[in-house]
């Protein structure tokens, strides 16, 4: 097989952002390449240039391929600590707000999602918060709407819902059948799943706080700083922005418009 050298994954990119619009020139390219390079021993393509041609005729072959690109190891309170800090340093003032409007970008399978909504529900801000949830993969999309779980990833869910500060039992929120654990629909009536991409849509509302947990990380510095500017025009004054472990605003453009409200866990505040 050929070696996905940066020449030939920068011409396939070309082609795919030409044909469908999407955009993957600034992701990390040590992380890009390895993933080109597992989609096309995964299919056993002869060259790249049948992959090339693949990718630019058919659109399902497509969609598993921005499943292959994109990455979606998520899990259910991933990084309780984080969820913890989101309880005692944000929710309080997001509950004095009439109306609570919530960004989760980069919302993958949905479990990050469904943790801030269970513990907005015991905090008692179901009924005045709106979440919308997004995802460039329309496959990921689909598995966060209907939010059916696995066995493990309901357990490894309750683990985590208790180290974050959970206050009842976690199963509470699902009904169970032949292993598979479904989200109950009090949970989802306020929330809006929907594609958009991070790279070439713009902003869409305005939100008094914006989740994108590890995801920037597999973005070069130009991609992240767009991406946080998007954030940053999405976002209301006092809004709140919280980041993955590994991610920052420190060395960022927008850095000066935000006071830091937990340093550890990646939550800042808008103040300009």
């Amino acid at each position: 097989m050929e070696i996905i050298t940066p020449e030939l994954k920068d011409e396939l990119l070309k082609k795919i952002e030409k044909k469908y619009g999407f955009d993957f020139s600034n992701y990390s390219e040590a992380s890009i390449i390895r993933r080109i390079t597992r989609f096309y021993e995964m299919y056993k393509f002869d060259n790249t240039k049948e992959l090339t041609e693949r990718l630019t005729t058919d659109g399902k072959l497509f969609e598993l391929f921005v499943t292959e690109i994109t990455v979606n190891v998520t899990q259910f309170f991933r990084e309780p600590e984080f969820y913890k800090s989101l309880i005692t340093k944000v929710f309080p003032v997001l509950s004095t707000y009439p109306f609570i409007k919530i960004w989760c970008a980069g919302c993958s399978t949905g479990q990050e999602v469904y943790s801030l909504a269970i513990l907005l529900n015991e905090a008692g801000l179901t009924e005045r918060v709106k979440i919308y949830a997004t995802d460039l993969n329309t496959l990921v999309i689909k598995k966060a709407k209907d939010g059916i779980y696995s066995k493990s990833e309901f357990e490894e869910g309750d683990s985590g819902y208790k180290d974050s500060g959970g206050k009842n039992e976690f199963k509470k929120y699902f009904t169970e059948s032949n292993s598979q654990f479904q989200i109950k629909d009090e949970l989802k009536k306020n929330l809006v799943f929907a594609q958009h991409n991070l790279v070439n849509d713009s902003s869409f509302n305005e939100f008094n706080f914006i989740m994108c947990r590890n995801v920037l990380i597999y973005f070069n510095l130009k991609l992240q700083d767009h991406v946080l500017k998007l954030f940053d025009n999405s976002m209301r004054n006092l809004g709140y922005l919280g980041l993955g472990s590994k991610e920052s605003l420190s060395l960022s453009k927008i850095a000066y418009k935000y006071e830091v409200i937990d340093r550890q866990e990646k939550i800042y505040r808008k103040i300009h």
